[in-house]
């Protein structure tokens, strides 16, 4: 237990260097990570080949995973000392100013913490001065306060006490001495059950437990860090004013941010793109610990959907340095971890290629049914790769996000029955999304490198309603160039020039086997007989049981590949037609990005995202 004497005479200077000790020991897990990268499996891949090399990376692999892990441990100890010298600094100063206090007023501070002071006054009775005495403090105002001799004191102002000048004086000081132990006491307990946390189990396997624990550590040093790191974190502020706080951090602030913070740090607008992504690697390994840890179908499937994603990420960096590609694959380009979480129905943000540094940087919003799950991470996660690659054969100074910071609607208990699905969907929760879009898009303007940047926002099926509500936010969507519309079922607009880039800039891919693209409008369903627009259409409707209001009208507004709309209208493959080609309800809703089968809609794509939008191939309006 701290004693004011203790109090008084603590060297905080002491925690901090101890601090910065395992902060050293942290970065030098870093930079041994970053080694091992950059340098060693380097050198094999052009070195050597074949099985022995590829299990050499596997084993630098698990190495990487315990610096990783080393790293983020000994970074969470340098932040609970930081904590802790940071909270012991207040009461220790008040309580050396008491000690001032008391020595100029001519008092006695006990071992105890009670205050003597001396007789003083005048007698009401002629007699000789009130006497002196000691005045024990309390920890609280609410506290009785104990007497010097064991008992109770009597309330002040009462009895012979008050008649004393110095009693106050002495009460006052004593009650800023008790009162600033306390609160240091409680500051080194905090501290001290966080420490009691950060051990590592022996050997050098780091496996999921040891991350389900590492989850806990870092949840536990938080409840140390608040006022030393939480109230700086900007989360309510624009992605330029992040960015101007992050810059204006020491090396070492930073670094204890990301050891406390990764889910925070990597998920904020406005902090450059390597930084998010070191964040996000972290915490994506800290989140897969923490769900395998809990029960239930929302953690199982979130995740299945984290593991696939770590495990695309690891083969990203294997194929880039030339492992695993199967004959005549190219090398991808990087993947950065920009967004990740388990809140909603999940949260992720990959882009291939470096969004800072490129002069091309597309943010493609999926649609209905997508969640955190082992399909966003294999499919969309995908197509933003292939864009990434078609872009970059046309510009190499090219980057493609796939944006998952919303919640999707999802698919219906009956999901071969299309209509069905679409129609229980309302604007809402694209115009939920639509804000959180938009502050990303900020982002990458604010932290983006180039003078001026050509950003695309893509929305591919409900994806474009969240684009199309995006646009109509204040100011629309920040520094977007150009707008795609992929398999849309209208964008809550009528025509093009109101998305705010100007129609010209708005492009729409929309296959003639696409039903999504053709859904009858609420109007059109009511005058079916479809029942309430809010209940949509019933279990086996199909196309054709609504005539054509001739409207041009669809589920979500005008048809964007409409002459009414006025967006340009580009190629795309007809694809399967749904259910009679046996490939299910949309196969030609799933092809757009894909190079392989719809190889003019990804060209196509890729020739907007790179800045050549006028080279397009266009198609006739519907």
């Amino acid at each position: 237990m701290l004693t004011w004497q203790l109090l008084r005479d603590l060297d905080c200077g002491r925690l901090e260097d101890a601090a910065d000790g395992w902060g050293a020991v942290s970065n030098a897990a870093d930079s041994g990570r970053d080694r091992a990268n950059a340098e060693m499996i380097t050198k094999l891949e052009q070195s050597q080949e074949g099985a022995a090399a590829t299990a050499a990376v596997r084993r630098l692999r698990r190495l990487n995973e315990n610096f990783d892990y080393v790293h983020g441990e000994c970074g969470l100890i340098r932040t609970t000392l930081n904590s802790l010298a940071f909270e012991l600094r207040a009461p220790q100063r008040r309580v050396r100013e008491a000690l001032d206090d008391a020595a100029a007023s001519g008092f006695t501070v006990r071992g105890d913490g009670g205050v003597t002071y001396p007789a003083a006054g005048r007698n009401p009775d002629g007699g000789p001065p009130p006497p002196g005495g000691t005045v024990l403090g309390t920890t609280s105002p609410f506290a009785p306060r104990p007497a010097a001799d064991g008992g109770l004191a009597a309330a002040a102002g009462t009895g012979r006490l008050d008649a004393n000048p110095n009693y106050a004086k002495a009460e006052e000081i004593a009650d800023v001495i008790a009162r600033a132990v306390h609160e240091a006491n409680e500051s080194d307990e905090r501290c001290n059950r966080a420490l009691a946390r950060l051990k590592a189990r022996p050997g050098l396997e780091i496996g999921t437990r040891d991350w389900t624990d590492a989850a806990g550590d870092a949840g536990a040093v938080r409840t140390v860090a608040l006022d030393y790191l939480a109230a700086g974190l900007p989360e309510d502020k624009s992605p330029a004013e992040r960015k101007a706080w992050w810059n204006d951090l020491t090396s070492e602030q930073r670094q204890e941010y990301l050891a406390v913070y990764p889910d925070v740090i990597g998920n904020l607008d406005g902090i450059p793109a390597i930084v998010r992504d070191e964040a996000n690697r972290d915490n994506l390994q800290l989140l897969i610990g923490k769900l395998s840890g809990e029960d239930g179908e929302k953690a199982r499937t979130q995740l299945a959907g984290l593991q696939e994603i770590d495990r695309q990420m690891t083969a990203n960096m294997e194929k880039r340095l030339g492992f695993g590609l199967g004959p005549g694959e190219q090398k991808p380009p990087p993947m950065y971890l920009l967004g990740i979480g388990d809140e909603g129905r999940g949260r992720a943000i990959v882009s291939f290629g470096n969004p800072d540094t490129s002069r091309n940087v597309s943010a493609y919003v999926p649609g209905l049914g997508t969640a955190l799950d082992s399909d966003f991470a294999s499919n969309d996660v995908e197509r933003a790769r292939a864009t990434a690659l078609g872009a970059q054969a046309i510009d190499p100074s090219s980057a493609s996000i796939v944006w998952l910071g919303y919640d999707a609607p999802q698919l219906g208990s009956d999901s071969e029955t299309l209509l069905g699905n679409f129609g229980v969907m309302s604007s809402d929760d694209a115009e939920k999304g639509a804000p959180a879009y938009n502050t990303f898009m900020d982002g990458l303007g604010v932290t983006n490198e180039n003078e001026d940047p050509h950003l695309t926002a893509i929305g591919h099926s409900y994806g474009s309603r969240t684009v199309g509500a995006a646009t109509q936010e204040p100011g629309g969507i920040p520094g977007a160039d150009d707008v795609i519309l992929l398999g849309s079922p209208g964008v809550g607009v009528d025509r093009a020039e109101d998305l705010g880039v100007g129609k010209d800039h708005v492009y729409v891919g929309a296959a003639d086997n696409d039903p999504v693209t053709m859904l009858p409008s609420k109007q059109e369903a009511l005058i079916g007989g479809l029942g309430t627009v809010s209940s949509g259409p019933p279990t086996g409707y199909v196309m054709g049981d609504v005539a054509d209001q001739g409207d041009d009208d669809i589920w979500f507004g005008k048809d964007p590949a409409s002459e009414a709309f006025g967006a340009r209208r580009f190629q795309v493959d007809d694809g399967p037609r749904p259910v009679i080609d046996g490939e299910g309800a949309t196969p030609a809703h799933s092809n757009y990005f894909n190079p392989d089968r719809d190889p003019e809609s990804a060209l196509n794509i890729a020739r907007i995202v790179s800045g050549r939008g006028d080279s397009v191939n266009r198609e006739e309006y519907r």
